[in-house]
Protein backbone atom coordinates (compact mmCIF):
# COMPACT_ATOMS: atom_id res chain seq x y z
CA UNK A 1 0.00 0.00 0.00
CA UNK A 2 1.48 3.07 -0.94
CA UNK A 3 0.87 6.27 2.00
CA UNK A 4 -0.07 9.65 0.61
CA UNK A 5 1.36 12.59 1.76
CA UNK A 6 -2.07 13.48 4.43
CA UNK A 7 -1.53 9.58 5.66
CA UNK A 8 1.91 10.47 6.13
CA UNK A 9 1.14 13.94 8.19
CA UNK A 10 -0.94 12.17 10.14
CA UNK A 11 1.42 9.36 11.14
CA UNK A 12 3.90 12.19 11.52
CA UNK A 13 1.33 13.39 14.40
CA UNK A 14 1.41 9.97 15.97
CA UNK A 15 4.75 9.66 16.20
CA UNK A 16 5.40 13.56 18.00
CA UNK A 17 3.07 11.96 20.47
CA UNK A 18 5.13 10.12 22.55
CA UNK A 19 8.01 12.62 22.07
CA UNK A 20 5.55 15.64 23.24
CA UNK A 21 5.08 13.55 26.09
CA UNK A 22 8.67 12.44 27.23
CA UNK A 23 9.90 16.26 26.52
CA UNK A 24 6.56 17.64 28.62
CA UNK A 25 8.16 15.13 31.67
CA UNK A 26 10.87 17.17 32.06
CA UNK A 27 10.45 20.38 34.53
CA UNK A 28 13.24 22.02 32.29
CA UNK A 29 11.80 25.46 31.01
CA UNK A 30 13.70 24.57 27.78
CA UNK A 31 11.65 20.77 27.67
CA UNK A 32 8.58 22.74 28.45
CA UNK A 33 8.76 25.28 25.39
CA UNK A 34 10.15 22.06 23.23
CA UNK A 35 6.95 20.23 24.27
CA UNK A 36 4.46 22.63 23.63
CA UNK A 37 6.27 23.53 19.83
CA UNK A 38 5.97 19.99 19.60
CA UNK A 39 2.77 19.73 20.17
CA UNK A 40 1.99 23.17 17.97
CA UNK A 41 3.69 21.11 15.08
CA UNK A 42 1.46 18.08 15.53
CA UNK A 43 -1.70 20.27 15.69
CA UNK A 44 -0.67 22.38 12.14
CA UNK A 45 -0.40 18.56 10.76
CA UNK A 46 -4.08 17.74 11.78
CA UNK A 47 -4.98 20.74 9.86
CA UNK A 48 -2.70 19.94 6.78
CA UNK A 49 -3.79 16.67 6.07
CA UNK A 50 -7.74 16.77 6.08
CA UNK A 51 -7.07 19.94 3.95
CA UNK A 52 -4.71 18.31 1.64
CA UNK A 53 -6.44 15.14 1.19
CA UNK A 54 -9.95 16.89 0.08
CA UNK A 55 -8.33 19.66 -2.05
CA UNK A 56 -5.98 16.69 -3.91
CA UNK A 57 -8.48 13.61 -4.06
CA UNK A 58 -6.61 12.12 -1.75
CA UNK A 59 -9.15 10.80 1.06
CA UNK A 60 -8.35 7.18 1.80
CA UNK A 61 -9.94 4.29 4.01
CA UNK A 62 -6.81 4.66 6.22
CA UNK A 63 -7.28 7.97 6.34
CA UNK A 64 -10.88 8.29 7.25
CA UNK A 65 -9.93 6.10 10.30
CA UNK A 66 -6.47 6.78 11.86
CA UNK A 67 -6.81 10.86 10.97
CA UNK A 68 -9.44 10.97 14.36
CA UNK A 69 -7.75 8.51 16.46
CA UNK A 70 -4.49 10.75 15.74
CA UNK A 71 -6.23 13.86 17.14
CA UNK A 72 -7.53 11.91 19.84
CA UNK A 73 -4.68 10.28 20.61
CA UNK A 74 -2.89 13.98 20.78
CA UNK A 75 -5.16 15.81 22.41
CA UNK A 76 -5.85 13.03 25.06
CA UNK A 77 -1.85 12.91 25.53
CA UNK A 78 -2.00 16.83 26.50
CA UNK A 79 -4.55 16.50 28.81
CA UNK A 80 -3.15 14.17 30.70
CA UNK A 81 0.08 15.92 30.64
CA UNK A 82 -1.58 18.86 31.54
CA UNK A 83 -3.70 17.45 34.84
CA UNK A 84 -0.54 15.62 36.16
CA UNK A 85 1.24 19.17 35.80
CA UNK A 86 -1.90 20.40 37.73
CA UNK A 87 -2.26 23.04 35.22
CA UNK A 88 -5.40 21.91 34.51
CA UNK A 89 -8.32 20.64 36.54
CA UNK A 90 -8.73 16.60 35.84
CA UNK A 91 -12.94 17.54 36.08
CA UNK A 92 -12.13 19.57 32.70
CA UNK A 93 -10.31 16.22 31.40
CA UNK A 94 -13.27 14.48 32.76
CA UNK A 95 -15.52 16.29 30.63
CA UNK A 96 -13.32 15.93 27.81
CA UNK A 97 -12.17 12.57 27.43
CA UNK A 98 -16.50 11.82 28.36
CA UNK A 99 -17.47 13.75 25.34
CA UNK A 100 -15.21 11.98 23.02
CA UNK A 101 -15.97 8.62 24.27
CA UNK A 102 -19.83 9.36 24.06
CA UNK A 103 -19.31 10.66 20.24
CA UNK A 104 -17.09 7.76 19.50
CA UNK A 105 -19.65 5.49 20.71
CA UNK A 106 -22.02 7.18 18.30
CA UNK A 107 -20.60 6.95 15.41
CA UNK A 108 -19.87 3.52 16.07
CA UNK A 109 -23.24 3.08 16.07
CA UNK A 110 -24.03 5.00 13.54
CA UNK A 111 -21.20 3.09 11.14
CA UNK A 112 -23.01 -0.48 12.28
CA UNK A 113 -26.61 1.16 10.61
CA UNK A 114 -23.76 2.52 7.50
CA UNK A 115 -23.66 5.79 7.94
CA UNK A 116 -20.84 7.95 8.76
CA UNK A 117 -21.13 10.95 10.82
CA UNK A 118 -19.03 13.97 9.73
CA UNK A 119 -17.63 16.40 11.97
CA UNK A 120 -19.95 19.53 12.00
CA UNK A 121 -19.05 22.71 12.56
CA UNK A 122 -19.38 23.15 16.00
CA UNK A 123 -16.97 20.16 16.87
CA UNK A 124 -14.53 21.80 14.72
CA UNK A 125 -14.52 24.89 17.12
CA UNK A 126 -14.18 22.40 19.97
CA UNK A 127 -11.33 21.08 18.63
CA UNK A 128 -9.81 24.53 17.83
CA UNK A 129 -10.29 26.08 21.07
CA UNK A 130 -9.22 22.96 22.42
CA UNK A 131 -5.79 22.97 20.74
CA UNK A 132 -5.88 26.61 21.90
CA UNK A 133 -6.14 25.88 25.23
CA UNK A 134 -3.87 22.72 25.36
CA UNK A 135 -1.11 25.11 24.12
CA UNK A 136 -1.96 28.33 26.02
CA UNK A 137 -1.51 26.04 29.28
CA UNK A 138 1.64 24.50 27.79
CA UNK A 139 3.00 27.44 28.15
CA UNK A 140 2.24 28.37 31.19
CA UNK A 141 5.80 27.08 32.52
CA UNK A 142 6.35 27.73 36.18
CA UNK A 143 9.81 28.81 37.55
CA UNK A 144 10.50 26.67 40.38
CA UNK A 145 7.22 25.99 41.16
CA UNK A 146 6.34 29.21 41.80
CA UNK A 147 3.08 31.49 40.90
CA UNK A 148 5.07 33.48 37.42
CA UNK A 149 4.90 31.96 34.45
CA UNK A 150 6.11 32.02 31.11
CA UNK A 151 3.15 33.94 29.71
CA UNK A 152 3.21 36.03 32.70
CA UNK A 153 -0.07 36.92 34.49
CA UNK A 154 -2.16 37.95 31.47
CA UNK A 155 -0.71 34.39 29.83
CA UNK A 156 -1.70 32.67 32.88
CA UNK A 157 -5.33 34.38 32.47
CA UNK A 158 -5.80 33.55 28.90
CA UNK A 159 -4.91 30.20 29.07
CA UNK A 160 -7.49 29.51 31.60
CA UNK A 161 -10.23 31.49 29.57
CA UNK A 162 -9.39 29.41 26.76
CA UNK A 163 -9.57 26.47 28.94
CA UNK A 164 -13.46 27.31 29.65
CA UNK A 165 -14.62 28.18 26.89
CA UNK A 166 -12.78 24.90 25.27
CA UNK A 167 -15.05 23.23 27.93
CA UNK A 168 -18.22 25.38 27.01
CA UNK A 169 -17.80 24.43 23.75
CA UNK A 170 -16.88 20.78 24.20
CA UNK A 171 -20.24 20.71 25.99
CA UNK A 172 -22.25 22.17 23.10
CA UNK A 173 -21.00 20.62 20.31
CA UNK A 174 -21.74 17.36 22.44
CA UNK A 175 -25.53 17.65 23.05
CA UNK A 176 -26.02 19.51 19.48
CA UNK A 177 -24.04 16.12 17.76
CA UNK A 178 -26.61 14.04 20.20
CA UNK A 179 -29.65 15.22 19.48
CA UNK A 180 -28.85 15.94 15.73
CA UNK A 181 -27.99 11.98 15.36
CA UNK A 182 -30.38 10.61 18.19
CA UNK A 183 -32.33 8.55 15.48
CA UNK A 184 -29.05 6.39 15.30
CA UNK A 185 -29.27 5.29 19.29
CA UNK A 186 -32.78 5.67 19.98
CA UNK A 187 -33.97 2.27 18.47
CA UNK A 188 -31.40 0.61 20.20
Amino acid sequence: MKINLPNKLTLIRIALIPVFVVLAEFESVWCQLAAAVVFCVACVTDYLDGNIARKHNLVTNFGKFADPIADKMLVMSAYVVLVGQERMPAWVCIVFLAREFTISGFRLVAADSGKVIAAGMLGKIKTVTQMIASISLLLMVPFNRGDIALLGQFGCVFANVMMYISVVMTVWSGVDYLYKNWSFVKDM
